[in-house]
């Protein structure tokens, strides 16, 4: 099965071709249980193509009987909220799905390569001269959103890109096959900000210009936000490395 963006109906011998071409060609950017390359179509365009691992067990039987969505079809789907919503994510291209005596395999989500060159995870050491404006950038994104009733369930550094323009900072949100949309309180919001990496000083920041841009008590959310973040950075670093300066 493929669905296919009608924008794009001239590049399906192209998307049909995919899933042949895809073990060959192609370069690799990641690669874990799920795999991302950079394709190139004749005419010189980058396609971002993530294939999902085929799911495993009970998950096997919930996505191939249609009980829940595949995360690659989801990842197809809602990237048109967004970007309905004035949120910033590369144009969504095509969903493919492969299927063996009806239980799914591989599926694909093929969009637009995003040139942005930067993720969050720069901001691991950031100076103050790089964090202070990022910080209010970033916390007018995740207000704007949550005002909007979406909530990027992976809003984690390396699923935000970014660059910097004569007109500022601009965000491309990747990964975004979980999403909620529906009401976002301020703890949620606050919560949902909790994995942010780089200094204290520019999460505390980001939570202060994040409470304004909601209309909540600064002084409240800041509190509440680094008692999370403590919370969820102690239990992380036991089982991870951090790669930047943690402070508590």
């Amino acid at each position: 099965m493929i669905l296919l963006n009608p924008t794009y109906e001239y590049l399906r011998p192209v998307i049909e071709s995919i899933p042949s071409r895809f073990e060959t060609e192609g370069t690799t950017i990641y690669h874990l249980r799920n795999e991302i390359k950079v394709m190139e179509t004749p005419d010189g365009k980058k396609l971002n193509v993530k294939r999902y691992h085929v799911p495993k067990g009970l998950n096997l039987l919930i996505y191939s009987w249609g009980l829940r969505k595949p995360k690659g079809l989801r990842a197809f789907e809602y990237p048109a909220i967004l970007l309905q919503n004035g949120i910033n994510t590369p144009t969504p291209i095509a969903y493919i799905e492969e299927r063996s005596a009806r239980f799914i395999r591989y599926t694909y989500f093929i969009s637009e390569q995003c040139d942005y060159p930067y993720t969050l995870y720069d901001m691991g050491n950031a100076s103050p001269e790089q964090y202070k404006p990022m910080a209010k950038a970033l916390a007018h994104l995740a207000a704007t959103m949550h005002s909007k009733n979406i909530l990027h369930l992976d809003f984690t550094p390396g699923n935000i890109l970014w660059k910097r323009d004569a007109d500022g900072y601009k965000f491309s949100l990747v990964d975004t096959n979980r999403m909620y949309f529906g009401p976002v309180s301020i703890d949620k919001g606050i919560n949902n900000l909790k994995r942010m990496w780089g200094p204290k000083e520019f999460f505390i920041l980001l939570m202060q210009h994040y409470a304004e841009e909601r209309g909540a008590n600064p002084q409240q959310v800041i509190a509440k936000a680094l008692e999370l973040r403590h919370k969820f950075w102690t239990h992380y670093q036991r089982k991870h490395d951090i790669p930047f300066k943690l402070e508590l």
